[in-house]
């Protein structure tokens, strides 16, 4: 589960923050024990609790006196907003731009821990692996790797579609909506450098992304990487 790149305090901490951007564990949740996290990521009680006050300096997480850490609950604002999912051929239409797509890998595998958390499945359950470069003209710029509930209809469809990917989920009558994102900026790895023929100082923008349809029960989760001087990310809002 975990690597040598970053502390262990922090790879806790974004799993911690992972369950709690899913909702795996909702606002108001009792996180597990202190001795309870240790046996979970197999760690000293030292590194759940810095995993812990990070969270908590980031206001995910509050602790009271006396019984616990818990998710916190945040109070509604008067008015609420929301994003709309938005594909990137979409993205690239809007700023007069020709999308491409390059499709390198359509499989079915299995779940590990990681994907199964985010689908909402059980590890070992099938799921579409979905790999492609993305780009303008004849600039590739985008690396992505998406993760898809399984439907056996749906993966058939894939097979040498280079098109829209949420095109192709409405015509399953598959709506993703309850879009999350984290961004981040990074150095990227020597796999991603030779994927989109950069060097390791070539500042990378990623977006991670969680999308569901809750009446299909249907989930999306997508890793995207951007070459940073390439794409400028921005977010349109809409008011209920």
């Amino acid at each position: 589960m975990f690597n040598n790149k970053e502390p262990l305090y922090i790879q806790v901490a974004n799993d911690i923050r992972m369950n709690i951007i899913t909702q795996k564990w909702p606002a108001g949740f009792k996180l597990p024990t202190e001795k309870t996290l240790c046996e979970i990521y197999h760690v000293s009680r030292i590194t759940v609790r810095r995993s812990i006050d990070e969270l908590i300096r980031e206001n995910l997480i509050e602790r009271k006196k006396s019984k616990g850490a818990y998710v916190k609950t945040f109070t509604e604002p008067k008015y609420e907003f929301y994003t709309l999912v938005k594909s990137f051929n979409r993205e690239m239409i809007e700023i007069g731009e020709k999308p491409i797509t390059k499709v390198l890998d359509l499989d079915v595998v299995t779940a590990d821990h990681e994907i199964a958390n985010y689908l909402k499945i059980k590890p070992g359950e099938k799921v579409i692996r979905l790999n492609r470069l993305r780009g303008k003209k004849d600039k590739y710029f985008a690396y992505f790797e998406t993760y898809l509930s399984y439907n056996a209809k749906l993966f058939e469809s894939l097979i040498n579609y280079e098109d829209s990917l949420y095109e192709k989920l409405k015509e399953h009558n598959i709506n993703l909506v309850n879009n999350r994102e984290i961004v981040e900026a990074l150095l990227p790895v020597k796999s991603l450098c030779t994927l989109l023929n950069i060097n390791k100082s070539t500042p990378i923008l990623k977006r991670t992304r969680f999308c569901e349809d809750p009446v299909k029960d249907f989930n999306e989760y997508t890793k995207c990487y951007y070459i940073g001087t390439e794409y400028k990310y921005y977010v349109d809002f809409y008011k209920k």
